[in-house]
């Protein structure tokens, strides 16, 4: 039996005519292991403390934007939220890009077929998963990539959050 299903699953993987590249299985894999996607994968401390970093590398060009007006200018705590909140929108933006990226691999986990192109000259061609391909990506997609848009989520809420609460603050300053 056991050899039966390696002889099925070579058979599959000989007939499949998807470039390794396009399947959605390696596409997942290229996320998981590029330096960027791979942010939300592991634990979520490895995720804020790298939207940390890249709120506090903006966090001074939003200061000195911030200090250009003058009503902030003459009232320093106003000045100091106002940059702070603001510098919170390339977290913002970087987690929305990965929001992008893992839902685009989530679709084309679940989906039952798989669209490709085997030239690259537009000549979109789509192909029918096998029961097995689709089963192995289901659980893919629900055990790997559902955690990984669960922390995205909630990195989301939580920086808009914090940027809705610093307009409010700078508000009632």
């Amino acid at each position: 039996l056991r050899r039966q299903q390696k002889a099925d699953a070579m058979a599959e993987a000989v007939s499949c005519p998807v470039p390794p590249e396009q399947r959605p299985l390696e596409e997942f894999q290229q996320l998981s292991t590029s330096w960027f996607f791979s942010w939300p994968v592991g634990d979520e401390p490895f995720l804020a403390r790298s939207l940390a970093i890249s709120w506090i590398m903006v966090l001074p060009v939003c200061l000195l934007v911030a200090s250009g007006s003058w009503a902030l200018k003459q009232d320093p705590p106003r000045l100091i939220v106002a940059g702070a909140g603001s510098a919170l929108v390339l977290p913002l933006f970087l987690l929305m890009r990965q929001w992008l990226g893992w839902t685009y691999v989530m679709k084309r986990l679940l989906s039952e077929s798989v669209d490709y192109e085997e030239s690259g000259w537009y000549d979109g061609q789509t192909w029918e998963k096998p029961l097995s391909w689709r089963e192995q990506d289901l659980l893919v997609a629900r055990h790997e990539v559902r955690p990984i848009l669960g922390r995205l989520g909630r990195a989301m809420a939580t920086a808009a959050g914090l940027m809705l609460g610093g307009a409010s603050l700078c508000q009632a300053l």
